[in-house]
C-alpha cells in the first residue's frame, strides 16, 4: 500500500488560512436529499408498513415487533466482557458527574414596584436517540446522548439501532443502554427510523427531538423534519486538528491523526505548526504507523484524501489558522499549551497538553463527545443539558410595574405603527389611572368609544429619510 501523504499548505506571515484551501465537501448530496425525503415522506403516510419495508430493502432483517423486549436488554448485560461493563460504567460515571454541573434552575427576580420577571427550566417530554448499528457497534453513542437527557429530566427517551443482516443487535449497544437507563428500545435505522420518531407509527410512538449521528441518509433525514420535531445538528465527517510546536512527539501526533482517520475516508486531520521539521517527521512517523494498523486502508485514504498539513510562519499564525478551521477535536501540543486556551475561539473540544489523547474525550473524560463538525464550532456548541431542555420567559408585572413601562411600550408601538400594540397597554393604563375604576356601571360601549388617544395619545414627530446613494431610475 501507498504510504499517505497528507497535503500541505504554506502560509506566510500574517497570511490567513482560507476556506478553499481545506476543501471541505460541505452540503450533502442532493440524491440523498431526494431518497431521504421520499422515505419520510412514505413512512409519514403508511408508518410501520412503510418502515418495514425499508428495513427489509435496507438492512436485510425487520423484527415481527420493533421494540426490544426489556429483558433482551438486560439480558445484554451477561453477554459481554465484565471488564467491559465496568468500563460503560465508569463511563457513565463520570459524563453524569460532568453533565450535572451543566444543569440550570429556573430563576426568579422582582423589580422594586413588585414586577416579577424571570426563566422557567422544562425538560423535554421525549427524546429519540439514533445509535448507528448495522456494521459497527457504539456504546460510546448511547452514553453521550442518554446521559445528558437523563440528567436533564427528560421522561422518556427511546433509542433507535438498525438490527445486523442476521437479525441480531450489538450486545455491546445494548448493554449501554442498559446502564444508562433507556426506556425504550426499537430495532430498527436508516432515515426511516428518523421519520418514525418524528411523525410516530402504529409501533413507535413520536418524540420531541432526536439526537445522534448517523449515515448521509439519516442526517439528510434529520434535516427534512427538523422543524417538525427538534434535531440536535447535521454531523458531517469526524475531524481533528493537531496545534503543535517543536516540543510535540511526532509519533504520538501521528498516532492522534490517525485516530480521527480511521473513522471513515471522509475524516478530515489537520496539522498546524510552525515547525517545519515537526511537519516533515509526523509524516515520516504516519509512513511507519499506518502500514502497521488492521484499518490501514481507511486510514490512508483518510490522510491522503482529506488531510491537511498548515505550516506557518509563527505561533500567532497558526493560532489563527487553527481558529480558521474550527475544528471538531482541537489538540494541543504545545509547550505552554494550557495558556493557548485563551486564544482559541473556535474548537467543539479542547485538548490541553501531551497527556490529553482525543480517544480519552470520546469514552470517558466526563465532556460530551457529540461535538460540532465541518467548520460550524464557529457558531455551534457540544451536546449538553441545554439540548435537553426548554426555557419559558416568565413575565408578571404589578400594577405600579405596568405604569412605570407603559409609556415607553406605547411609543415603540406607535413607532412601529402597531396602534392595537399601544392599546393593549393603553387601556390597562386609563383603568389604573382612574378614568374606568370610578364609573363600574359604564357600558361596554362607553368604554370601547373613542379609543385612538387611548393607544395613541400624543403623535410622535415624523422622523428624517437616510438616504444612500442609489440610481433610482435604472432599468435592467
Amino acid at each position: 500500500m501507498k504510504p499517505p501523504t497528507m497535503r500541505q499548505v504554506t502560509l506566510q506571515a500574517g497570511q490567513q488560512l482560507t476556506k478553499a484551501q481545506l476543501h471541505r465537501s460541505g452540503a450533502l448530496p442532493a440524491s440523498v436529499v431526494e431518497a431521504a425525503e421520499k422515505i419520510v415522506a412514505q413512512v409519514r403516510e403508511d408508518g410501520d408498513a412503510a418502515v418495514r419495508q425499508f428495513c427489509l430493502k435496507f438492512d436485510g432483517a425487520c423484527p415481527k415487533q420493533f421494540r426490544v423486549p426489556q429483558s433482551v436488554i438486560q439480558e445484554s448485560l451477561d453477554l459481554v466482557d465484565p471488564a467491559f461493563l465496568e468500563a460503560l460504567h465508569k463511563a457513565h460515571r463520570q459524563l453524569t458527574e460532568f453533565h450535572q454541573r451543566e444543569v440550570v434552575q429556573s430563576w426568579f427576580s422582582t423589580r422594586p414596584d413588585g414586577t416579577l420577571l424571570g426563566v422557567k427550566i422544562s425538560p423535554l417530554a421525549s427524546v429519540g436517540v439514533y445509535v448507528p448499528g448495522g456494521r459497527a457497534q457504539y456504546p460510546s453513542t448511547v452514553l453521550m446522548n442518554v446521559v445528558p437527557a437523563k440528567v436533564a429530566g427528560v421522561d422518556r427517551v427511546v433509542m433507535v439501532t438498525p438490527p445486523q443482516r442476521d437479525g441480531s443487535l450489538s450486545a455491546y449497544t445494548l448493554a449501554a443502554a442498559a446502564v444508562a437507563g433507556v426506556d425504550e428500545v426499537y430495532a430498527v435505522g436508516g432515515a426511516q427510523a428518523i421519520a418514525a420518531l418524528a411523525y410516530g407509527t402504529q409501533e413507535i410512538p413520536a418524540v420531541s427531538k432526536i439526537t445522534g449521528p448517523g449515515n448521509a441518509y439519516v442526517a439528510a433525514a434529520k434535516r427534512c423534519v427538523s422543524g417538525d420535531v427538534g434535531i440536535d445538528m447535521i454531523a458531517g465527517p469526524s475531524e481533528v486538528c493537531v496545534l503543535a510546536d517543536e516540543s510535540a512527539n511526532p509519533a504520538i501526533v501521528a498516532a492522534d491523526l490517525m485516530a480521527q482517520a480511521e473513522h471513515d475516508p471522509l475524516a478530515a486531520c489537520y496539522l498546524v505548526t510552525w515547525s517545519a521539521s515537526l511537519a516533515q517527521q509526523v509524516q515520516q512517523a504516519l509512513d511507519l504507523l499506518v502500514s502497521q494498523s488492521p484499518r490501514a486502508e481507511v486510514t490512508a485514504a483518510s490522510l491522503a484524501d482529506q488531510g491537511l498539513i498548515v505550516l506557518t510562519a509563527n505561533k500567532e499564525d497558526a493560532v489563527a489558522a487553527t481558529n480558521a478551521v474550527a475544528p471538531e477535536h482541537l489538540e494541543l501540543h504545545c509547550a505552554d499549551a494550557l495558556h493557548l486556551v485563551g486564544s482559541i475561539r473556535n474548537a467543539g473540544a479542547i485538548f490541553v497538553g501531551p497527556w490529553s489523547s482525543e480517544p480519552l474525550g470520546d469514552y470517558v473524560a466526563g465532556p460530551n463527545h457529540t461535538l460540532p463538525t465541518g467548520g460550524t464550532a464557529a457558531f455551534s456548541n457540544p451536546l449538553s443539558v441545554d439540548d435537553f431542555v426548554t426555557r419559558s420567559s416568565v413575565i408578571c408585572y404589578s400594577p405600579e410595574g405596568m405604569l412605570a413601562d407603559a409609556q415607553a411600550t406605547q411609543t415603540l408601538a406607535q413607532g412601529e405603527g402597531l396602534w392595537a400594540h399601544a392599546l393593549s397597554v393603553g387601556m390597562r393604563r386609563r383603568e389604573l389611572e382612574g378614568a374606568e375604576k370610578d364609573a363600574p356601571s359604564l357600558s361596554l360601549d362607553s368604554i370601547c368609544a373613542n379609543v385612538f388617544t387611548v393607544a395613541w395619545p400624543e403623535p410622535l414627530q415624523e422622523p428624517g429619510r437616510p438616504a444612500l446613494d442609489f440610481d433610482l431610475d435604472a432599468t435592467l
